[in-house]
């Protein structure tokens, strides 16, 4: 059968982000066809490449210099080794910048200007390049200038506030999440951004510069916590696993493990009490309907939590699925890969290495029907491209090249 080309074949994108909200928005527009290369410091590259262990092993089992972190957000990459500090290198960028679609930085606000690659000079050379720049706090307000990294940022956004035990319970206080969700949010916000302005650009034909804040995004992303707050006037509070606007939807213990139950509604709640030898409660006045379940949970948890504790975690399990109730076990990462629903939606794949053999990668979630997500190349060796690019891209010849090498 034919198949169409990837979504963004032809676009090509300039990527001078490094750690982890710029490569992720990077990473998602080369899955997605785009041709994006990454700009990188000679010698030492992206910060995340020495971020480990763990490493990537060879085939030996001896470690690779690839750190697992920089290989999560880098894949279908070509890597450039030039120094922008330097004049040559900065116009080589320059040079670069004028035959692309779209560049992405996560500079400090201004740090670029000095090279001559903000905005400002690069659209006067390419007025329909799409300028991405990814900051803690935005080009403008008074912490503009301040650094900003994910942690802090789910402290200053609210996450934190909401996130981890009840502060009244045993473990109880401030909880960032597992992985980097303000720098991942970030950088598909960052994504759907540079979608739309490559879509408006085909009206107008003229690029953008987009402001993108790792604290805007985290702010946004409170979605109904934030309304929570505004229509009530009361912030919410860190509720362990259990949900402001729903009961049940949280963790119960079995007697060998815990599991998760989320009753979205009243006919989920009648079932879910049928299966556990309750169905009184449902009829109770007190819990039949979801808002009188959130007023009285206090009530009501306890004596879903007792029953619960009597049985065994996959026979729940089994029960709730055939009631067309949600809910599901809380796996290890070794577990997820293990799981038959994962598996055969192929979430774990490998691609060829030039130092280990092969890589592992986390799949793409994105599944087109006819122009699906290429995965055409492992996450670049540093500087892997550099001469490949120079010569394809800017006409430079080996003569030059080895002149830039010399010349640092």
């Amino acid at each position: 059968m034919s198949q169409r080309s990837a979504p963004l074949t032809g676009i090509r994108v300039l990527d001078l982000t490094r750690v982890l909200a710029g490569p992720w928005c990077t990473q998602n527009l080369a899955d997605l066809g785009a041709e994006v290369t990454k700009i990188e410091r000679p010698g030492a590259g992206d910060d995340t490449r020495e971020w480990g262990p763990p490493y990537l092993k060879d085939e030996h089992g001896n470690n690779t210099t690839e750190a697992a972190y920089y290989l999560s957000a880098n894949r279908n990459k070509l890597s450039v080794a030039l120094d922008i500090a330097t004049p040559r290198g900065a116009e080589l960028v320059r040079e670069l910048a004028a035959q692309s679609d779209v560049l992405v930085e996560n500079f400090k606000v201004g740090g670029l200007r000095k090279y001559g690659l903000d905005y400002d000079s690069l659209s006067k050379i390419n007025p329909r390049l799409i300028y991405c720049s990814i900051t803690g706090f935005g080009q403008t307000g008074p912490y503009a200038s301040r650094p900003g990294y994910d942690f802090m940022i789910q402290g200053m956004g609210g996450l934190m506030s909401i996130t981890g035990e009840r502060d009244d319970l045993p473990g109880g206080g401030p909880q960032k999440a597992g992985v980097a969700v303000a720098d991942l949010m970030t950088g598909m916000y960052s994504t759907v951004g540079i979608l739309a302005a490559l879509h408006e650009r085909a009206r107008s034909g003229l690029g953008q510069h987009l402001d993108m804040a790792l604290l805007d995004c985290q702010v946004a992303m409170m979605a109904n916590q934030n309304l929570n707050f505004m229509t009530s006037g009361n912030a919410p509070r860190r509720a362990g696993n259990a949900h402001q606007n729903l009961v049940p939807y949280q963790v119960f213990a079995a007697r060998d493990g815990h599991l998760i139950v989320a009753v979205g509604n009243d006919s989920q709640f009648r079932n879910y009490c049928r299966v556990i030898g309750l169905p009184e409660l449902s009829a109770d006045p007190r819990y039949a309907t979801n808002p009188q379940r959130v007023q009285n949970r206090d009530t009501l948890v306890p004596l879903l939590a007792e029953r619960m504790a009597t049985g065994e975690r996959d026979h729940w399990l089994a029960e709730l699925e055939a009631a067309n109730v949600p809910a599901g076990p809380i796996n290890t990462l070794d577990q997820v890969y293990q799981d038959p629903h994962v598996l055969a939606r192929n979430m774990r794949l490998e691609l060829p290495h030039p130092t280990a053999g092969k890589v592992p990668i986390a799949a793409s979630p994105l599944k087109f029907s006819g122009s699906p997500v290429q995965y055409r190349h492992a996450p670049p060796l540093l500087g892997q491209h550099t001469r490949q690019v120079l010569q394809e891209r800017l006409g430079l010849s080996d003569a030059d090249i080895q002149a830039l090498a010399q010349g640092g």
